[in-house]
């Protein structure tokens, strides 16, 4: 549970139209969908993907580490390390496990034949959507245990996309169908709270500071 008397404190530290942003900002975030990347070498990618998500409004990038660190390149990531929650694995299947428990489907980005296409996605469901790796793709392990399939449409010679471009492509479209429709995807008030604490911590330059001087007079 936050702290809300913690949180009014720091939030003393904040402006109004700075608060007022987040609480703006917080009305179209969403854990309905949350995005997960496998081992993607290219760092650019990792970081365009992690902006997508906050530009488009998904709260939670899963990366997996199994053979590949991942740091963020802040320049490309544009400050969205900040305001996207990043959740690191060290195996595809802790990953997947980890999603199934939270109640997400998995869904394997993959031009595969039966795949569904992206306008035809059912966005009811909880998804958890899969990207690969820039040249091999999603591995065998994700697509034996993907619950559905979905690509994008294409109809020039070339077959695939940049990694980084497909998810902008599928976070915007599906993003957008969400929030035109009666689907109960936003968060809730507990949800909201922590993520208040979180960017109101991340917007204090002195916080650990400030933090150790308000428990200290508690």
């Amino acid at each position: 549970m936050t702290d809300l008397k913690f949180l009014e404190y720091l939030e003393g530290f904040l402006t109004d139209s700075r608060k007022e942003k987040f609480l703006k900002i917080l009305e179209n975030r969403t854990n309905h969908f949350t995005i997960a990347m496998e081992d993607v070498y290219q760092l650019h990618n990792t970081s365009a993907v992690m902006r997508s998500c906050e530009v488009f409004g998904i709260q939670e990038l899963n990366v997996v580490e199994q053979k590949f660190g991942k740091r963020i390149d802040t320049e490309i990531a544009m400050g969205a390390q900040k305001w996207v929650d990043i959740n690191r694995f060290n195996t595809m299947q802790n990953c997947i496990d980890a999603l199934r428990e939270k109640g997400y489907q998995i869904i394997a980005t993959t031009p595969h034949n039966d795949s569904c296409l992206l306008h035809e996605f059912d966005i009811s469901k909880r998804s958890a959507l899969f990207f690969g790796t820039e040249k091999q793709g999603l591995s065998q392990e994700v697509i034996d245990q993907a619950d559905g399939y979905l690509k994008i449409p294409m109809v020039g010679f070339t077959e695939s996309l940049n990694i980084s471009v497909s998810a902008a492509i599928i976070i915007q479209d599906i993003t957008s169908r969400l929030r035109q429709s009666k689907i109960d995807w936003k968060l809730n008030d507990d949800e909201i709270l922590a993520k208040r604490l979180a960017w109101t911590k991340n917007s204090i330059k002195d916080i650990k500071r400030i933090e150790e001087r308000y428990y200290s007079q508690q």
